[in-house]
């Protein structure tokens, strides 16, 4: 039988959001800060001629600077102030995830409840500083090296060009961070997510005219543009299926008897996600993937043999790129499912408020088999994960497909959509229940 929170939102009357005065606020501020965002994406570096950009960005687009300048918003394409967009700050993130599983002093840290949570997003920010200052570094004197048709990308090049473009972007990504955070706190969805969302958003028209002007020149079959369209029809439907799909475990309470009056004996659900992690492992693999092949890519194969060896078999739809983007997806899976779900705690939670699962013994029976059920729905989910964000991927390397079509750029905006507008059920949700209490104390003081 549905709870009443479960019948509440299958009834939710969108028309309640005329009344609910704190999540229209939220959705304004959401709104605002991702039009900030999508107009600093439009300010150039300075000392960058755009014509050359565009015409050296052209030539590479293909390659794995096009993937990052997909995460970026089309930053990078245009050479913003935003080009790096908020990766490095999901590097740091993940840097310092890894890092709490390894170091005991961050374990505990992390243990200290509100306090400890802070000191982390401290260190999380102060490595995301370093972290792009040596993308930014990289980027600059990659600049100066790259040279179009028309002539060089920087107008002057020099030092004074390498510090004002490494400040402008580290400037630009510690905004990017900080507009996230205010979106996490005071809007709607998660902040870090969104900006990404609405960054493939925003190309998605572009690449779907690019993708017409393919079939109307005669470069790709229109048969072939049809099934491909139809083949991300058909992935949106997988992942919608995948991000809902659930195992609930039965829990059953006990019958308590107070006086003359039996308490309890009801039964609930613990429900364990098919995909645990969401979005997360996707992005945090590609992000990682992209830190080193950026530095190849804009070092246009100079270098050492070895680099540019290693630079070329990372190449985007190269084998070695696959293997290692599947091998991060699957580790990201598995680690930060275990972040998010624990097991050990949530069986000990179950004891102590006298919950157990039938057929298991209270403590660490149930905790095994909770441990048990969650590393097979765990598996499941991230050979969904690798399958969904890699095979649209070959396809788009092999076919020059825009990459705005891919799997990893669909898994995003569809999990990222979800996860917003269940956001907005919830407030809706507490709106309606607010409503009902308020119309309980009327009728009991009237009565």
């Amino acid at each position: 039988m549905a709870s009443i929170a479960e019948q509440l939102a299958a009834n939710i009357n969108f028309g309640v959001l005329s009344k609910a005065t704190e999540l229209k606020q939220r959705l304004w501020f959401t709104l605002g800060c991702l039009v900030v965002y999508r107009i600093g994406t439009y300010i150039p570096l300075p000392g960058i001629d755009p014509e050359v950009m565009a015409q050296i960005f052209q030539q590479q687009r293909g390659g794995i600077l096009g993937m990052f300048n997909m995460f970026a918003g089309g930053a990078l394409a245009r050479m913003s102030i935003f080009a790096l967009g908020i990766l490095p700050y999901i590097s740091a993130s993940i840097i310092l995830q890894l890092m709490t599983a390894i170091s005991p002093q961050l374990e505990a840290l992390k243990k200290e409840g509100e306090s400890g949570r802070k000191k982390i997003n401290q260190y999380t920010r102060y490595l995301t500083v370093l972290l792009a200052a040596f993308q930014s570094w990289g980027l600059a004197v990659g600049l100066e090296a790259m040279s179009g048709p028309s002539g060089s990308a920087v107008i002057d090049p020099g030092w004074f060009f390498r510090i004002t473009t490494v400040i402008t972007i580290v400037g630009g990504t510690l905004f990017l961070m900080w507009l996230g955070e205010q979106i996490t706190a005071r809007g709607i969805g998660n902040g870090t997510s969104l900006i990404i969302f609405i960054g493939i958003i925003a190309q998605l028209p572009h690449a779907l005219v690019s993708l017409l002007e393919l079939g109307r020149t005669g470069a790709m079959s229109p048969l072939f543009i049809v099934f491909f369209l139809v083949m991300a029809v058909a992935v949106i439907a997988l992942i919608v299926f995948f991000e809902r799909a659930q195992r609930r475990i039965l829990v059953q309470y006990p019958k308590r008897q107070q006086g003359n009056r039996i308490f309890g004996g009801e039964s609930s659900h613990l429900p364990l996600k098919l995909n645990t992690s969401g979005v997360i492992p996707a992005i945090f693999a590609s992000s990682l993937l992209l830190l080193p092949a950026t530095v190849g890519g804009f070092a246009g194969g100079a270098g050492p043999d070895w680099f540019v060896a290693i630079t070329a078999s990372l190449g985007y739809g190269r084998p070695l790129h696959i293997a290692i983007y599947v091998a991060l997806i699957v580790f990201f899976t598995f680690f930060y499912t275990s972040i998010v779900f624990n097991p050990q705690e949530t069986a000990e939670n179950l004891r102590k408020h006298g919950g157990y699962v039938p057929g298991y013994r209270p403590g660490q029976r149930t905790a095994e088999y909770l441990d048990y059920v969650l590393t097979r729905l765990t598996t499941i989910g991230a050979i969904y994960l690798a399958a969904v964000c890699v095979l649209p991927e070959i396809l788009i390397a092999r076919y020059s497909v825009p990459f705005y079509f891919g799997g990893t750029s669909l898994l995003i905006v569809v999990s990222v959509t979800m996860d917003t507008v269940a956001q907005i059920q919830s407030h809706l949700i507490a709106h309606q229940y607010e409503g009902l209490i308020k119309k309980a104390r009327l009728r009991g003081r009237r009565g």
